[in-house]
């Protein structure tokens, strides 16, 4: 399978969860999604846009306050559908990363180029507060096996983006003078 818009199906799951509005499904891409999946305002709402004309998801219009409309978005029978049928489908490829730092590293030549350990100990420190949130994350999400049980493939993608930044920091330790 080629590259295509995943984003679709981030919506489309985000609104399997519950209706939201595109400001909540921006803020989702700042906290749990984020950790591993990036989307802009700019690409959202045009998603939804989109979504929504091809009768994928649906909108209510909602008052807050005293007169802030909102469009509230829920997922259509069809965008479940289409949302069950991606779950379902192989997920064969291996996406590469795009990681700065691993980009940078690659053109150091020597192990005392005098660059190198500035970039680890910046990266070290960055990972380590990384690894700092995502511990606090899984602790304030999943604080007992009930909450556990209901989000589990949330609960190994948080697992997983543990043991990545654990290694990420050994691995960078490593090689600190």
């Amino acid at each position: 399978m080629g590259q295509r818009n995943r984003l679709q199906y981030i919506i489309l799951g985000l609104l399997n969860q519950r209706p939201q509005t595109g400001y909540d499904l921006t803020k989702a891409f700042e906290h749990e999604i984020g950790e591993f999946w990036q989307a802009q305002h700019s690409q959202i709402y045009p998603m939804l846009k989109r979504l929504e004309t091809v009768g994928d998801i649906t909108h209510e219009d909602t008052v807050s306050g005293e007169k802030l409309a909102k469009k509230q978005y829920s997922l259509t029978p069809t965008g479940h559908d289409k949302l069950v049928a991606w779950v379902s489908e192989p997920s064969p490829e291996l996406t590469a990363t795009k990681d700065e730092f691993i980009l940078k590293l690659y053109f150091i030549k020597t192990s005392d180029d005098p660059r190198l350990q500035p970039m680890l100990q910046e990266q070290a420190a960055l990972h380590r507060a990384q690894l700092a949130h995502l511990q606090e994350r899984q602790q304030t999400v999943f604080p007992d096996q009930t909450a556990i049980d209901q989000a589990y493939g949330h609960y190994l993608i948080l697992d997983h983006a543990i043991g990545r930044e654990r290694y990420y920091v050994e691995w960078l330790e490593k090689y600190l003078s």
